[in-house]
């Protein structure tokens, strides 16, 4: 399970970078919005399931709340889950 959490998270925060940094700008300054259309569904489906995965393996983690917190909010900021590869999940 943390190895599926592993690869969800890195993906989850791919698709999180090329919609801000390539499917947005598209979308505002080139009047083109076929990357967000294209890249937010899989986005959100990663989202959930790094959320979903985040909360499963918790306790396997021993993951105290404040730690649990900062997983999940990193979800939200660009480049936040590679930071959670790297410190929370390079041990395991």
């Amino acid at each position: 399970m943390i190895n599926i959490f592993k690869i969800t998270s890195f993906l989850e925060g791919v698709s999180y970078i090329l919609l801000l940094m390539v499917g947005v700008p598209l979308k505002y300054f080139g009047n083109n919005d076929i990357l967000v259309k294209s890249l937010g569904m899989p986005h959100g489906m990663l989202f959930l399931a790094y959320v979903v995965l985040a909360l499963l393996i918790r306790s396997q983690m021993k993951w105290d709340g404040k730690t649990t917190f900062i997983v999940l909010i990193a979800s939200l900021l660009p480049f936040g889950t590679f930071y959670v590869n790297h410190k929370y999940l390079k041990a395991n």
